[in-house]
């Protein structure tokens, strides 16, 4: 599998591809990929995005601390067959202290031709948590910096500048 990192327009979030093509071991007995592939499909993507901006397990054994799955929502939208050649999409659609939630979108890419379709979405959460308890603690700067989010401080004065919302009579 190759990665590709590929850059977004400034007010997009960082997207980050992977093409993969649906093996064998992605079938189930009815002849289409079964959902554990489509599962597997969306934790090796981030893994990949996370590894690609420096963020493998021996850079967050460095940090103390680490990306783990707090929930996964997937919605099926068309069936990918053997042979298929998919590209995995995923980018960082928010962050708040200690987690943050990361989009998939898998797109079916047409041999014949350019076209794609996606055939499935998902909407992962994500728990920064200690290495050496398992307890939530704050994303540092520099990991929000590398999925390129805006850090704790850019958000409180995004905030700040916010006027304040209308009181009602």
């Amino acid at each position: 599998m190759t990665a590709v990192a590929t850059p977004a327009p400034t007010e997009a979030p960082a997207l980050f591809t992977l093409p993969i093509e649906v093996g064998d071991g992605d079938i189930d007995m009815l002849g289409h990929a079964s959902n554990i592939a489509y599962l597997r499909w969306v934790q090796d993507v981030a893994v990949a995005h996370s590894a690609a901006v420096g963020l493998d397990m021996e850079g967050y054994s460095q940090l103390g601390a680490v990306f783990v799955v707090r929930r996964h929502e997937i919605d099926y939208l068309r069936p990918v067959l053997r042979g298929e050649q998919l590209e995995l999409r995923t980018w960082i659609d928010s962050a708040s202290a200690a987690k943050c939630k990361r989009a998939t979108e898998i797109v079916r890419v047409s041999t014949t031709d350019a076209s794609r379709v996606v055939v499935a979405r998902a909407m992962t959460t994500w728990g920064f948590v200690e290495l050496a308890t398992g307890r939530p603690t704050r994303i540092p700067d520099s990991v929000r910096i590398a999925f390129a989010q805006p850090t704790m401080r850019e958000l409180s004065l995004l905030r700040s500048s916010e006027p304040p919302p209308p009181v009602s009579a």
